[in-house]
């Protein structure tokens, strides 16, 4: 088999999905890699296994939704979209993975497929078409043409590079960068430092190759990965003195680029949103600056108060928001660090020096910064922990003081210090097969709420989110075992389940989402108990999240001029 075609890269992608542990999956990768004699194709795997059809330096996308590509499917399928498709999407919990499923077991959609081995430069041509396409039948007749060239294991990989998601193979960006440290016998410091700066993981691949990971340079305009911070485990800290602390605010992460009358927004997963928040444009522009990249947190600002994540979720993906939209839900950027400041990158810096000048850019520019606060007794964690919950915000943020920005990384240098945003008591509706240390059981979860007293719905329970930790190894293998007297439905790797199992759901926030069922959904929802007292009547309603929700909205915040999380020099 060709090494530049794309059925090897998928071939080996669904090699690094099945295999459970993570030093076999980077070796895999690498050997892939060094087989790959051209810069351009090494470039293309890269690029398709680290970032999707597109280099995030590009700005490009193929705009190919979900509805799209799955009505597709069911076309080309000769299927119900309603009665089969749907059904087998909910309960794989992938579109991708019910296409391949379909695509494999149909016999009219294997008729029309005669695999060709299309090479990595022939897909892409595919994608960029993709991206110059503007109305649905013109996307989808592309996409018939793609798959009857290819696999339905490609077809599957084809949607999720595509869609720029997870490959959902256990291997993220991370990964491959340390498969290219590995395949190149390159330092892997150095792989990383290559791809932070560059912004493209398939620009790095072909450095490593021709050794020439000294030539990386920073350009302006590019998203940076965002340093992340560990959860603290619990409040107490040996030793305080390393340690600033700030507000964690209850907004969007946000990286801005500025130079000169040029700004860019983008957001945490390095999607450009610069379109969405227009006076934030207006704002750094209006302020003379030199080149900067700012790390920091959109916020809806008004009235002296910072108001909950869910309003602003009515700002976020607007083309071009209407003025009535800007006036109702105004945002501030807060900046928290500098990354970059006129011609030099300062995230090899100590974070005390990086505040130094942020605080002389936010007085010479009339910039919003955190306010920070020196820390020296766990009482003193206590007392700011809950004015941050008193204004609205998420908690505290905990950073060393002499720490670089470690982008990309989640380790302890930033501890964030929250208290859960509530519980719910759901019912177990789906098992999904876990991969990793976890293959061989089910251990992703999709957990459904009660609506059969609801007039709205005809079902008993609706799903509210997924759920993929909290519980121990024991409890795994005890909900393994009943889930099997449970299942009524095998798809694939998904089983349907009775819903009898209750499961107490921890969560951080309960947001808005039009495209559920229940016009709702969970931010990081984990097991906290597996109720094994409870019937499935115990669980809780729809009607029981939205009052959560509206409390949340509603709730009294202290205003900032109160011992302020930020500080404005105007």
């Amino acid at each position: 088999m060709a090494t530049d075609s794309f059925q090897k890269l998928t071939e080996t992608a669904q090699a690094i999905k099945e295999t459970r542990s993570t030093n076999t999956k980077i070796a895999i990768c690498a050997d892939y890699f060094r087989s790959i004699p051209e810069d351009e194709n090494l470039r293309r795997a890269a690029q398709f296994l680290g970032e999707g059809a597109f280099s995030d330096l590009s700005g490009k996308r193929a705009s190919v939704g979900s509805r799209t590509y799955s009505t597709c499917a069911a076309n080309f399928c000769e299927i119900d979209y309603e009665k089969v498709f749907k059904p087998c999407k909910t309960a794989l919990g992938s579109a991708s993975e019910a296409i391949e499923k379909l695509m494999q077991n149909i016999d009219v959609a294997r008729r029309k497929r005669s695999p060709s081995q299309l090479s990595l430069k022939q897909v892409e041509e595919q994608y960029h078409k993709l991206s110059q396409l503007s109305s649905r039948a013109d996307k989808q007749e592309v996409l018939q043409n793609c798959w009857k060239k290819m696999t339905a294991l490609e077809i599957k990989y084809f949607i999720r590079i595509m869609s720029r998601g997870s490959l959902r193979i256990g291997f993220e960006t991370k990964s491959v960068v340390s498969a290219l440290s590995k395949a190149f016998k390159k330092k892997l410091e150095n792989v990383r430092y290559a791809h932070m700066i560059t912004g493209s993981i398939g620009n790095t691949a072909v450095l490593c190759k021709n050794n020439s990971l000294d030539q990386a340079s920073f350009k302006l305009f590019h998203p940076l990965s965002f340093m992340l911070a560990s959860p603290i485990e619990s409040r107490s800290i040996e030793n305080l003195d390393p340690y600033i602390a700030e507000e964690k605010f209850d907004g969007m992460r946000a990286q801005g680029h500025v130079k000169g009358e040029q700004v860019e927004l983008y957001s945490r997963d390095l999607n450009d949103i610069t379109h969405s928040f227009p006076e934030i444009v207006q704002f750094f522009t209006s302020r003379n600056l030199p080149a900067l990249v700012l790390d920091g947190e959109i916020c809806v600002y008004k009235d002296d108060e910072i108001l909950p994540f869910q309003l602003l979720q009515k700002r976020m993906g607007r083309k071009k928001p209407s003025q009535e939209v800007i006036q109702k839900y105004p945002v501030l950027f807060i900046a928290y660090d500098v990354l970059y400041h006129g011609k030099q990158p300062t995230f090899g810096h100590p974070l005390a020096k990086r505040r130094e000048l942020l605080v002389t850019l936010s007085k010479k520019y009339s910039l919003p910064i955190t306010n920070q606060f020196n820390v020296e007794t766990h009482a003193h964690v206590e007392e700011l922990f809950e004015r941050a919950l008193a204004h609205g915000n998420e908690g505290l943020m905990l950073k060393k003081k002499e720490s670089t920005y470690e982008y990309g990384q989640r380790r302890k240098s930033w501890l964030k210090v929250k208290r859960p945003g509530g519980t719910l008591d759901t019912v177990l509706m789906y098992a999904h097969a876990g991969s990793g240390r976890r293959g061989g059981y089910y251990s992703d979860f999709t957990l459904g709420i009660r609506v059969a007293e609801d007039e709205r719905y005809e079902e008993e329970f609706i799903p509210i989110g997924k759920a993929y930790g909290g519980y121990t190894d024991e409890e795994m293998k005890r909900l393994n075992k009943k889930i099997k007297d449970l299942t009524v439905e095998k798809y694939g790797p998904t089983l349907g389940l009775i819903p009898e199992i209750v499961v107490e759901l921890e969560f951080d926030d309960i947001q808005v989402n039009k495209r559920t069922k229940a016009n709702y959904t969970l931010r990081l929802p984990r097991f906290k108990a597996i109720r094994w007292d409870l019937a499935p009547t115990d669980a809780n309603t729809l009607k029981d999240v939205e009052r959560m929700y509206q409390q949340k909205i509603d709730r009294d915040r202290l205003k900032q001029k109160e011992n302020p999380s930020f500080v404005f020099h105007q």
